[in-house]
């Protein structure tokens, strides 16, 4: 049986019939090590959901375990009404999943209109009028389009990453760590770059490093520790909870 999250009463969770994703006793890990213990997770249409906890809790294996790059080991992940759990990403990508990775994001060697075009792979031709979309929200993708992706700053490069992820136009964006090395001026603006794509539709998922920030900003919470479900509230419910704030967000 999964381990319960604790969660105030009066917390707003979605409505069972506008449920996008749904994590249920998830098990999960690499070869033989199991990482994630029974976690349930949930993220309703239009919804922007962040996990946190501390280092080594498991935050990016449930990432990539939605995203198809795990060890399942039991559960399931539902996405939409549609069992995910064994696909692989390339499956996951039609569904209407993008990914953003914390780390090796970019392709370095291409520019960024080809890692914009990479975004599309799947289909049978670019769609232009996305890549005009994305450049209109990462107007900077604009002025460096011809530019190698590899010599953009790590701002930059993380506007790349989510503007290639957005090219399918997903339902879902899974985002890991997108303030993590960036300088302090740049954070704030990225995060209110992941809130208008959120504010556009589409709902997010979001592991990150700086909690207090994330938690302010996101509808709901989960805190996660040693693979499994500790707490689930509001963001802001989380954010003035004095037990998860001396535990995990340094008081």
């Amino acid at each position: 049986m999964s381990q319960q999250a604790a969660r105030s009463e009066d917390v707003t969770l979605p409505d069972p019939d506008e449920i996008l994703l749904a994590v249920r006793d998830l098990d999960a890990g690499y070869g033989d090590l199991q990482v994630l213990s029974d976690v349930d997770m949930d993220v309703g249409d239009g919804e922007y959901v962040v996990i946190v906890g501390p280092n080594g809790a498991g935050k990016s294996t449930v990432m990539k375990s939605v995203f198809g790059l795990t060890t399942y080991m039991g559960g399931q992940v539902v996405f939409d009404g549609t069992e995910i759990s064994r696909r692989s990403p390339d499956q996951i990508i039609h569904e209407g999943i993008g990914y953003v990775p914390q780390n090796e994001n970019v392709f370095g060697s291409l520019s960024v209109r080809e890692n914009l075009e990479m975004g599309a792979y799947i289909l049978d031709e670019v769609p232009e009028d996305q890549i005009e979309r994305i450049y209109d929200r990462f107007p900077i993708l604009r002025e460096r389009s011809t530019q190698k992706a590899g010599t953009l700053s790590g701002g930059q490069q993380q506007m790349l990453a989510m503007g290639r992820a957005l090219m399918l136009d997903p339902d879902l964006l899974l985002l890991d760590e997108p303030s993590a090395g960036l300088a302090p001026d740049l954070v704030t603006e990225m995060f209110d770059r992941i809130d208008k794509i959120n504010d556009d539709g589409t709902a997010v998922l979001m592991v990150e490093q700086n909690a207090k920030e994330a938690l302010r900003r996101c509808d709901r919470g989960y805190v996660l520790v040693q693979g499994q479900n500790r707490y689930q509230d509001a963001g802001e419910t989380l954010l003035n909870d004095q037990q998860v704030r001396q535990d995990f967000l340094g008081g």
